[in-house]
């Protein structure tokens, strides 16, 4: 199926700048190679157990810092599943350690037509309120550790989104499964002429390879 033929059953109506941005995700889906697809397909056949199983499926995906790469997997991933007509699907994110998300992932995720705002834009590790829907409850977004609430305790995967973490949590305590999809950390290219580039660049392919896992369930 086709993402367009997969969003007209959805009960949730992204943003039009949000459609916009996945229909590009989606017509990128041949960059995605074969070796990834093995992986995502792991997380698909998750998802599609757990939905058929008790009708939720909770993704709590990992970090080092929980401040870019996770963050931007569980905004993602949410607004993936919406978006395909996927209802049940929960995501949440953490670290082995908590800082703050990161304000150039922030500014990235603006740049993709979601409305981000915040109370507390002078707060060490503010709470981001991410909108991608007039349906839809915004999303909380803060970094935390892994195992703190709201992330669940039980019957989730744990998806280890850097080798840090990756390498620090060869065990995660009350997950079904464990499956790393690394990515490249955006942070090398701080404060350089190709920061926003990276950090889009590294959103978009968190974006299409999160589209993949969800259109792949249906």
């Amino acid at each position: 199926m086709t993402f367009d033929s997969l969003s007209t059953r959805s009960k949730v109506q992204c943003f039009e700048p949000i459609i916009r941005w996945l229909r590009d995700r989606d017509i990128e889906q041949g960059l995605i190679p074969a070796s990834r697809r093995a992986e995502l397909s792991q997380l698909a056949d998750y998802v599609r157990q757990s939905l058929d199983r008790s009708g939720t499926a909770k993704l709590t995906f990992v970090c080092t810092h929980n401040s870019r790469r996770s963050h931007l997997s569980q905004i993602w991933a949410k607004v993936a599943a919406d978006a395909c007509g996927l209802e049940g699907v929960e995501t949440y994110s953490g670290g082995t350690e908590a800082t703050a998300m990161n304000l150039r992932v922030v500014a990235s995720l603006r740049r993709s037509g979601l409305l981000v705002e915040t109370d507390e834009a002078e707060a060490e590790n503010p709470v981001y309120r991410i909108r991608y829907s007039e349906q839809a409850e915004p999303m909380d977004c803060f970094s935390k550790v892994y195992s703190d609430p709201p992330n669940p305790s039980t019957d989730y995967a744990a998806i280890m989104t850097c080798s840090s973490a990756d390498d620090a949590c060869p065990i995660v305590p009350g997950c079904d499964l464990r499956l790393p999809i690394r990515y490249e950390d955006p942070k090398v290219a701080d404060d350089s002429d190709r920061e926003a580039e990276v950090y889009d660049d590294r959103s978009k392919q968190i974006g299409r390879e999160m589209l993949a896992v969800m259109m792949a369930v249906r």
